[in-house]
């Protein structure tokens, strides 16, 4: 693998608190992408907003600002990520597809590929910029239009399975499933959108639990217990 998008869950980045931000969780994360990245994968990163804001947060607010209030809690995940991640030693750098002040820069591939070729892990933060698009979508979207090798979905659950395991205990969990049998059957591993958008670019994506020993570096080297999702 030469360039991969990781994407973060935000409920997995709080850890066990369920909300804000887990300190020793997003180190655990940043020693991991910094051995990558010391290695010369190239890395783009995603990060949900789960941890702050869930687009279902409240039904007293319309669904565009809802969601506006999602890509704001992508940013601000992003931006204290990013900052864990200088301190153990790596340069980063934030992106959005809107302006926000100097808090970030605004989003174009070639401002991302001039970041990647100096070895600047960069951070993909605002969503698609639209509402009515989940931070899946514009995982994919990112991943595709940066031409990732692979998408790296690292989750609070350490697959894809026929079912939710937090609910029903003999769930069974996929070593290898297509895409295609993912949006046959609903099985919701990126949303619907975001399916469609894999199978029809052929992007790949490997789904596996981010609270287990080393699985960041792990999955990269081919060590992988997750679900590998194919095109």
């Amino acid at each position: 693998m030469k360039r991969v998008l990781l994407k973060l869950s935000g409920e997995a980045l709080a850890g066990d608190k369920k909300t804000g931000f887990d300190e020793p969780t997003v180190l655990k994360v940043a020693e991991q992408v910094k051995q990558l990245s010391d290695a010369g994968i190239e890395i783009g990163i995603v990060i949900g907003g789960g941890n702050f804001w869930r687009g279902r947060s409240s039904e007293n607010i319309d669904r565009t600002k809802a969601d506006q209030i999602g890509m704001l809690a992508t940013v601000m995940n992003c931006i204290y990520v990013s900052e864990i991640f200088r301190s153990v030693g790596m340069m980063t750098q934030v992106l959005t597809p809107f302006e926000c002040g100097s808090f970030t820069k605004l989003f174009s591939k070639d401002r991302a590929n001039k970041y990647f070729s100096r070895g600047i892990v960069t951070f993909f933060a605002g969503g698609t910029g639209h509402p009515y698009f989940s931070t899946d979508t514009a995982t994919v979207l990112r991943a595709i239009e940066i031409e990732a090798d692979v998408i790296l979905l690292a989750k609070s659950i350490d697959g894809v399975y026929d079912s939710d395991p937090k609910t029903n205990p003999n769930a069974r969990k996929y070593d290898e499933i297509s895409i295609q049998e993912v949006i046959d059957k609903r099985l919701g591993v990126v949303d619907l959108a975001a399916s469609i958008l894999c199978m029809e670019n052929k992007m790949p994506l490997l789904v596996f639990g981010l609270n287990e020993e080393n699985s960041i570096v792990n999955t990269v080297n081919g060590v992988f217990s997750g679900t590998k999702v194919t095109v």
